[in-house]
């Protein structure tokens, strides 16, 4: 598995395309409509970006079309699914982001959307990676301080100050997750079968 996010794994559309499939077949536009209701925001130029991740997806052998569908007059509709390949993507993408701080702190937020796709133990595996680094680095954030207290003005490293208590503050949120883990107060099933019906909420919540 990669150790580092490369640009490809910043594609959060084919992240979420291949995270909606996981519950079964649908249309490009049935997944802009779900991703608007769930205020997937970090899911940015909708909807050419979702129609272009498809692309991308089908080119990569991640999902296959299954089927075409008509309502009424409206136009055809193409219905994907998720393929094992993509299946594996899925679970190494969303593995790799929580395990991989980075600095583009908003890829935490997707990676955390989609946990559900792993199991708790493998989610608990690539949180705990994730802690000790964000402790390794937060430790020499505060030792860079430490070096430069007596020779630098403050306003020089006033950002460094910022980016070691962000990376405390990510580190106690994910300190908080492992114990809920370990405990069992945060628990699901990984099998797309056991997940709620996305379908049947939105249709409550309407």
């Amino acid at each position: 598995m990669r150790a580092a996010i490369a640009r490809a794994d910043r594609d959060m559309a084919s992240l979420t395309v291949l995270a909606l499939l996981l519950t079964g077949a649908r249309h490009t536009y049935e997944m802009h409509l779900m991703i608007e209701r769930t205020h997937k925001t970090f899911v940015t130029g909708l909807p050419r970006s979702l129609y272009h991740a498809v692309e991308r997806l089908l080119a990569a052998g991640h999902v296959r079309v299954v089927d075409t569908t008509r309502d009424g007059p409206r136009p055809e509709r193409t219905v994907y699914e998720l393929t094992k390949e993509g299946r594996i993507r899925l679970q190494e993408w969303v593995h790799l982001l929580l395990s991989q701080p980075d600095t583009d702190s908003s890829l935490f937020g997707p990676a955390l959307t989609y946990c559900g796709c792993l199991p708790p133990i493998e989610v608990a595996d690539a949180l705990r990676h994730r802690r000790n680094q964000l402790h390794e680095r937060a430790l020499a954030a505060r030792a860079a301080l430490d070096e430069t207290r007596d020779h630098l003005p403050r306003i020089l490293m006033v950002e460094v100050e910022y980016e070691a208590s962000r990376l405390e503050a990510e580190r106690a949120f994910t300190d908080g997750l492992l114990a809920d883990l370990r405990t069992g107060r945060l628990t699901w099933s990984a099998d797309p079968s056991d997940l709620p019906d996305i379908d049947e909420l939105l249709r409550e919540a309407e």
